[in-house]
């Protein structure tokens, strides 16, 4: 168990410690609130618009960076040697990948927690035809996002600590401090000129489970890549995982129907696509609906435990005869 654990904690800590992690953690919260204070003349929609584009970009955020992760910390490790010398020691392969996964589990919790809450705030600080800019809030994030490099920079210098690293969990806090400063103030409502709204009015709280679900997705396509990166490197890998996240996208309609009505050979290939779907609700956060959020983030786990156990048992497979050099 201690091995476990001492391989998931560096696994973590290699990850946070690549630039284009923190790039891109950085690049897709600043971009969600960015999307909150453009006007789209959505005929009254524009708030659900912005949901729908924030989520999309939690989502695709993630799935770069499963498939980084999951190339950085196995296929470069594999190609350098790295994994030799660690399964040289008395490691088993099985607890080596298992504990990779953990690693880059964690990562993509907190690159989903830090796009939350750009999420969160932009569901506030959307508006609509009648209203105005939060210019406000995009000042505040903006500085948080200063101040997070700011520090990394500081302990660099001052403390000789790796600055990525200590950036990314600066921008942990920055992005939390800067959602709830900017939530808490009063402000004139975004949809309506005259009035003015209190404290964390307006936030759509029901992103919270939307990005667990999301959360859920991304674990799966971590399996994927994981699986993929006993294999072949950064390309490849990102080409199996896109392919298997269009064909996931369509598995209801290619194969759903057929399945249901009999047929064998869609009946054995459904199972196998993940069916993302499952995990995308963006429809289901507009006025007036609701989600037995409980039972079915249950259910979703649920699911996810499945279709992570059998990546996983794929990839231990792949990587029990892997030549390692």
């Amino acid at each position: 168990m201690r091995q476990f654990v001492t391989i998931a904690a560096n696994t973590f800590m290699e990850l946070v410690r690549q630039p284009v992690f923190l790039l891109l953690m950085t690049a897709s919260a600043a971009f969600s609130v960015f999307l909150a204070n453009v006007p789209y003349f959505g005929f009254g929609d524009d708030p659900k618009l912005v949901k729908d584009s924030v989520l999309a970009i939690m989502l695709l955020s993630g799935l770069l960076g499963a498939v980084l992760s999951a190339s950085s910390s196995l296929a470069r490790e594999l190609r350098t040697g790295t994994a030799l010398a660690v399964l040289a020691k008395p490691v088993g392969r099985a607890p080596f990948v298992l504990a990779k996964f953990a690693g880059i589990a964690a990562v993509l919790g907190i690159l989903t927690f830090v796009n939350l809450m750009a999420a969160l705030s932009a569901s506030r600080m959307a508006f609509d035809a009648y209203g105005d800019a939060d210019t406000r809030a995009l000042a505040l994030w903006g500085t948080g996002l200063l101040l997070a490099y700011a520090a990394g920079g500081f302990s660099n210098y001052f403390l000789r600590r790796p600055f990525t690293s200590d950036a990314v969990f600066a921008l942990v806090l920055c992005a939390a401090l800067a959602f709830l400063v900017s939530s808490a103030l009063p402000k004139a409502d975004p949809t309506n000129r005259g009035d003015t709204i209190g404290a964390f009015a307006r936030v759509d709280w029901r992103l919270i489970p939307a990005a667990a679900l999301i959360l859920f997705a991304l674990w799966i396509l971590a399996g994927l890549a994981l699986a993929s990166a006993t294999r072949l490197d950064l390309i490849p890998t990102l080409v199996v995982c896109s392919g298997f996240f269009l064909m996931g996208l369509m598995s209801e309609y290619l194969l759903g129907r057929l399945a249901r009505e009999g047929s064998w050979w869609a009946s054995l290939l459904f199972p196998v696509l993940p069916n993302w779907q499952l995990f995308w609700i963006a429809d289901a956060l507009g006025e007036g609906k609701s989600v037995p959020w409980l039972r079915y983030l249950g259910g979703a786990f649920g699911y996810t435990l499945c279709y992570v156990g059998a990546t996983l048992a794929a990839a231990l497979c792949l990587f029990e005869d892997r030549e390692l050099s």
